[in-house]
């Protein structure tokens, strides 16, 4: 999305951390506007660096700059490209709010996740959607393989629990067998939601809301 001279003076004092300095405007012409890319930049702290992928990204996909904009790259606090979704940002391994504990400490990824909240809270104040139950009707070919993955998610749940119960089920480092189970069943459920999930994005429009 491109933001207006105007609403771009309002956002930057929803940043909390914000030095008075506004990146030159991505378009020039016929008026300036600035990205959304640019307005988070301001929230993210400079020197950390971040390359991971958002939750659509294609798994055969290996160019350096992506179509569907779906590799994060995130050089010395810049949001180079990429869309930063609850994958990027989230609790992952190699996130963005991993990168800035490691790199930073607590108090830096405090600040990332409520400067981030100001100013996504500020945005949808001034840029609001609508969704109608036509948005959510995914169409019977995507139905019958998120049905699939959630079936096969429940098939390998309960072999895990026929393996605990016969006394099989191997031990994780640092885990009890009990918290080795739930370690194991999350894991499955977790990857069938976040399966059915991109499988559900994917199958919506271009133009869904």
């Amino acid at each position: 999305c491109f933001l207006t001279k105007d609403l771009v003076m309002n956002i930057v004092m929803w940043v909390p951390s914000w030095d008075g300095y506004i990146p030159p405007p991505a378009i020039l012409k016929p008026k300036p506007m600035w990205t959304g890319k640019q307005i988070l930049a301001m929230v993210i702290p400079k020197g950390i660096n971040c390359q991971t992928f958002h939750s659509t990204h294609p798994d055969g996909e290996t160019t350096l700059i992506s179509p569907g904009d779906t590799r994060v790259i995130i050089e010395n606090g810049e949001l180079i490209c990429g869309i930063v979704c609850k994958k990027t940002v989230g609790t992952a391994g190699g996130g963005l709010i991993h990168t800035i504990m490691n790199e930073l400490g607590p108090e830096a990824a405090k600040n990332f996740l409520g400067g981030t909240q100001q100013v996504v809270n500020y945005w949808l104040l001034q840029n609001g959607f609508s969704i109608g139950i036509g948005d959510t009707i995914a169409d019977k070919a995507s139905m019958t393989t998120i049905t699939n993955i959630i079936s096969q998610a429940k098939q390998r749940v309960q072999e895990v629990i026929i393996t605990a119960q016969q006394d099989k089920l191997e031990v994780q480092p640092g885990m009890t067998l009990r918290e080795s189970f739930e370690a194991k069943v999350n894991q499955t459920l977790n990857k069938a939601r976040d399966d059915a999930g991109k499988m559900a994005q994917n199958s919506l429009k271009e133009d869904n809301n």
